[in-house]
């Protein structure tokens, strides 16, 4: 794979200490995507930044660090250890980890998300994008609180919670019980939220959730979203995110565009005079 041809790789999400991860089963497959509770397994932050900064520059690729944590402490402190890293020219804050003092997820609440974003923001000169998460009770509302707050970008969307039952074992599928729910199951949620965040905010939206070819990466696109993420489908087509690339420029060709720019946000409605 020819991974200049890639805008970034986001890597998986990176916590201020080890973690071990949660018990097992962790994935369980559903028709039309994937149920994980991975548990953010991962060495540390300062492990990453020793272990794979070095990979990272002799490949040359573009790193964009998913931050996960418990407290605002945590944020800044994956952001700190990470900062100098080869590669690394983004952070991607996971706000869907729950808060240690009250338990509610950080992207649950505006005023939660938008304090780590600004703790972030000061932590660091790199972009901080902001992943939402679609269980939100208001995403409109946490998207808006992160742009006030300094966010350069939000990812639309994070999984979506879900649930498979053994019916032999009559118990659920995962160790944990539920779990998050990615794929092509997702993309109309995805496409929806993309379509109501593009309306309220002035910075740009990364799409995300079940992008699988260029089609799927167009209606987000049409919905706002100025770029794209492709997770899922690497599973079963490493080379999915080359496709949608040559699908688009295909798309580009065939419609005589000037570049795929051209299609974006044009599914929103008109601005009103």
């Amino acid at each position: 794979m020819d991974v200049s041809r890639l805008g970034a790789f986001v890597n998986k999400g990176t916590t201020p200490a080890a973690r071990p991860g949660n018990a097992q089963y962790r994935v369980a497959e559903t028709p039309s995507g994937i149920l994980n509770s991975i548990g953010l397994e991962n060495p540390g932050a300062t492990e990453v930044a020793r272990k794979y900064g070095k990979a990272w520059a002799e490949l040359g690729v573009a790193v964009i660090v998913n931050v996960a944590g418990y407290s605002v402490d945590d944020y800044v402190f994956v952001v700190h250890e990470m900062t100098g890293t080869p590669g690394v020219v983004a952070y991607e804050i996971n706000v869907s980890c729950p808060n240690v003092k009250g338990g509610m997820l950080f992207g649950c609440d505006p005023d939660l998300a938008a304090e780590v974003t600004r703790a972030v923001k000061a932590e660091t000169d790199l972009p901080v994008i902001v992943k939402l998460t679609p269980n939100a009770p208001d995403v409109v509302a946490v998207a808006r609180a992160c742009e006030e707050a300094g966010a350069d970008a939000l990812t639309a969307i994070n999984t979506v919670l879900g649930m498979r039952i053994d019916t032999r074992r009559r118990r659920p599928i995962l160790g944990t019980g539920s779990g998050g729910l990615s794929g092509p199951a997702i993309r109309p949620i995805a496409v929806h939220i993309t379509y109501q965040v593009a309306q309220a905010v002035s910075i740009p939206i990364i799409g995300a959730g079940g992008v699988t070819n260029a089609q799927d990466a167009l209606e987000f696109l049409m919905a706002g979203a100025s770029s794209v993420q492709v997770g899922t489908a690497t599973f079963a087509d490493p080379l999915a995110p080359l496709k949608v690339i040559e699908g688009l420029a295909a798309y580009v060709k065939e419609h005589s565009l000037a570049s795929i720019r051209d299609v974006i946000g044009v599914a929103l409605p008109a601005p009103e005079d």
